[in-house]
């Protein structure tokens, strides 16, 4: 695969896993600072990992939300769990189940504030049904 191929492998997938409204607004605030970072996350994130065939889709997000945690990314954890319950077919207990495993690998405050930003992105979901 060359990296025309990977970008565009990456995109798919990143649409995929986000969603287009996301990727669309990534796309917009697009700046000549920090394209060639979107261009790499593209291939690399999107384009060679979350493609590759041996976990699923599903799999990837739940590693994904977890590290968040684990790494206090909270920016990060909030777009993951927004996707993973839009686009991933992924339930309020779904996510309950992932903090509550965190909890016992990164300790209590960081399920703690995990509960916390994951209850307010499903209730802006609800707002929004």
């Amino acid at each position: 695969m060359d990296e025309k191929e990977r970008y565009n492998a990456g995109m798919a997938k990143r649409r995929k896993v986000l969603g287009n409204a996301w990727v669309d607004r990534a796309n917009t605030r697009k700046t000549p600072f920090n394209e060639e970072f979107q261009d790499f996350i593209t291939r690399g994130a999107w384009g060679e990992i979350w493609t590759r065939p041996h976990f699923d889709e599903r799999t990837r997000r739940i590693l994904v939300i977890g590290t968040m945690i684990a790494l206090g990314q909270w920016d990060e954890f909030r777009l993951h769990v927004g996707a993973a319950l839009r686009e991933g077919g992924f339930t309020e207990s779904d996510i309950k189940e992932i903090i509550l495993q965190q909890a016992i690998y990164c300790g209590v405050p960081a399920a703690n504030h995990a509960f916390k930003e994951a209850g307010e992105i499903v209730a802006e979901l609800a707002k929004s049904k």
